[in-house]
């Protein structure tokens, strides 16, 4: 795919990305829509590498930022129409009590934090492969 073609793709999923937030979602549905498994980015993006490169633009960072924006005008509540999961993360007791200071710090819950931490990329290079 040409530079310019990847140009294109990139601003239509930002295009469209920014016209679901001016209808003012809660973040769930704009995060299932655009970011999720089915969502736009993935359908655009369809092999890790190319979602990868995508991950670094600015447009990402830019639908990034609309999902933060929503998460503070919505709440972290969620949508009737996706039911909530709990997850148990085993971590060191050092790690936990870190999360939770800087949860205080930042006026938030732990579980706002953690979601926050959770919607942010990674870079392939900091986690561990299984053996």
């Amino acid at each position: 795919m040409s530079e310019i073609q990847q140009i294109e793709r990139s601003q239509e999923v930002q295009r469209i990305a920014s016209e679901l937030y001016q209808q003012t979602p809660d973040w769930v549905t704009f995060f299932r829509e655009v970011l999720g498994i089915d969502g736009i980015i993935r359908k655009a993006y369809p092999d890790p590498n190319s979602l990868a490169e995508f991950e670094k633009s600015e447009d990402y960072q830019n639908i990034q930022q609309m999902v933060a924006k929503l998460r503070e005008r919505n709440g972290a509540g969620t949508t009737d129409l996706e039911p909530t999961r709990v997850i148990t993360v085993r971590m060191p007791k050092s790690l936990h009590e870190s999360l939770r200071a800087e949860a205080h710090d930042r006026h938030t819950s732990m579980n706002k934090l953690c979601i926050s931490k959770l919607l942010q990329m990674i870079d392939d290079q900091l986690v561990p492969q299984e053996i």
